[in-house]
């Protein structure tokens, strides 16, 4: 009879695969594939220091990632990032690595994608930084890049490009100078030299409506300010009055990210009246859903609000964050969320970025998803995870989203054991048909906080694996959705179809996702990146 001990069966139904990797906090775990870890760090593209990795462990893993997939798989990436992830260093990064390739093909992708990834200056100015950062091969743009970038820049019109004009290193001056675009007009040809700090003399009647504006009000600040982003104002110390114009007339978003500006000028001090302007603006339910605004935009926005910020604006920033819940495809059924509250979380859910580091954290962003998930389904279980599961946590389901979600990040603070939460689920014999793991998926306590220490002699699975073969012997229709906001190169629960679905980074995107996944129309980051036409 052959040795029972080896080969045992470990659980009914499916296998469960064998761990092959080693994840950033020391616990079993299984590797991603390139393309799959790709598409991970693409979802976010932070790009900076978390609490397990730095900025550059994540671009090292980047550099070594890039070589193992094809120049299709990159560029349909980089469009991805940019056009549904929203993103802004990873797809320049990724255009760059295009035309860092030597092989033709990569040249005719990048090609066709510039357009579409490098839509604005910010864009062009991060692809010209990393092709002269040199840490993708060259330092030097070479014919193809270079023509790419003139061409671009004569293809858009003067306002346009004035108003893309903002920042520095590089300066739209210096790109200029790198590039020598030669210019497809006499209009062009001004705002080159005018970008470059050159003496036009009478060609200055030819720049763009919009330059010679600005230099005319900034020769007569009596006029009003011209209709240019409110960086190039600000650079002009503007008075409170002007200020108080600017906010007036802003849009949803732009009032949405100019709060503290605004309180910073004295604009609410000097002019009330635009207190209830500004609430009334932000809350406007109408404007909420044609603009397609989703919870985690308001949340960053509270987060950074400072204390000066009048209530009744803030006020408003719940009023829009109810709102905004509506734009969430919801999760029906039995739904089990399990937010982790663990000490990592507590890190900036983009990384450390200096000064422009955001205010919110991992935790946020978990409570914030077990709240909203609350908000459409009261029936759904949000419980807290570290390495207990905090069943003493009671969410009221009409509390605010923003109220539920602080009160849950209150939560925890000690190591991640994800496994756990699972083996929980299953004593309890709850009834879930569809589990949910917001972490940064760096579990490593298990098995210890289970009771074994299996794990040291080389158990070869994850315990959130094995239990999760034991929900789908009691619900074979179950569901995993395991959403990693920091994306690292491991999981606890490798991807499978139409059960187990892995989520790289944070974006509103998610949401959508995951309706996707549990309609059975998706499998994730990876579908959705080979699904874009190049």
């Amino acid at each position: 009879m052959a040795n029972k001990k080896l080969f045992k069966s470990d659980s009914p139904g499916k296998t469960i695969p064998k761990t092959d990797a080693v994840n950033e906090a020391g616990g079993e775990a299984y590797a991603f594939g390139p393309e799959v870890a790709l598409a991970q760090f693409a979802a976010t593209g932070c790009l900076s220091n978390t609490f397990y990795a730095s900025d550059k462990d994540q671009l090292s893993k980047i550099q070594a990632l890039a070589p193992l997939v094809s120049s299709e798989f990159i560029a349909k990436t980089a469009v991805w990032a940019r056009e549904f992830g929203f993103m802004k260093d990873m797809p320049a990064l990724l255009c760059c690595v295009l035309a860092s390739r030597p092989k033709t093909d990569a040249m005719a992708l990048l090609k066709k994608i510039f357009p579409r990834v490098i839509d604005n200056g910010k864009m062009l100015q991060n692809f010209v930084q990393v092709m002269r950062s040199g840490v993708m091969g060259r330092k030097s743009f070479g014919h193809g890049p270079k023509k790419l970038v003139a061409n671009w820049l004569n293809s858009h019109d003067g306002d346009w490009l004035f108003r893309n004009s903002i920042g520095q290193d590089p300066s739209m001056g210096d790109i200029v100078k790198m590039i020598h675009p030669k210019a497809s007009d006499p209009e062009h040809e001004a705002l080159y030299g005018y970008f470059i700090g050159k003496d036009i003399g009478p060609k200055a009647e030819l720049l763009p409506r919009l330059v010679r504006e600005f230099e005319m009000w900034k020769g007569d600040r009596s006029l009003p300010p011209p209709k240019v982003p409110f960086q190039m104002l600000t650079a002009q110390q503007l008075t409170t009055a002007q200020w108080a114009e600017v906010m007036r007339n802003g849009n949803w978003h732009f009032t949405r990210m100019n709060l503290n500006t605004a309180v910073r000028h004295g604009v609410f001090k000097e002019h009330p009246d635009l207190i209830d302007i500004v609430a009334d603006r932000l809350r406007d339910a109408e404007t909420i859903r044609k603009v397609r605004v989703f919870p985690y935009q308001l949340l960053m926005t509270y987060k950074a609000v400072g204390s000066d910020v009048p209530r009744k604006i803030v006020d408003a920033l719940h009023d829009a964050l109810e709102v905004a819940v509506e734009n969430i495809p919801p999760i029906e059924g039995n739904v089990v969320v399990f937010p982790d509250v663990s000490g990592s979380m507590a890190s900036p859910v983009t990384g450390d970025r200096g000064s422009a580091t955001t205010a919110v954290r991992c935790v946020d962003v978990a409570a914030l998803f077990g709240a909203a998930v609350l908000r459409t389904n009261h029936e759904a279980r949000v419980v807290p995870i570290d390495t207990q599961v905090h069943t003493d946590y009671r969410p009221e389901p009409r509390d605010s989203v923003m109220t539920n979600a602080a009160k849950l990040a209150q939560f925890g603070g000690g190591g991640t054991a994800l496994g756990v939460a699972m083996k929980w689920l299953n004593d309890q014999k709850i009834p879930a048909d569809v589990v949910v793991f917001v972490s940064d998926n760096e579990s490593w306590a298990d098995r210890h906080m289970a009771g074994t220490l299996a794990f040291v002699d080389g158990y070869g699975k994850t315990l959130m694996m094995e239990e999760f073969r034991k929900l789908q012997s009691r619900r074979p229709n179950a569901k995993l959705v395991c959403i990693d906001i920091q994306p690292y190169t491991s999981t606890q629960a490798p991807d499978e179809k139409g059960a187990i679905l892995n989520i790289g980074g944070w974006s509103d995107q998610v949401f959508t996702v995951i309706d996707a996944f549990l309609r059975g129309n998706s499998k994730g980051w990876v579908d959705a990146i080979k699904a874009v036409e190049v």
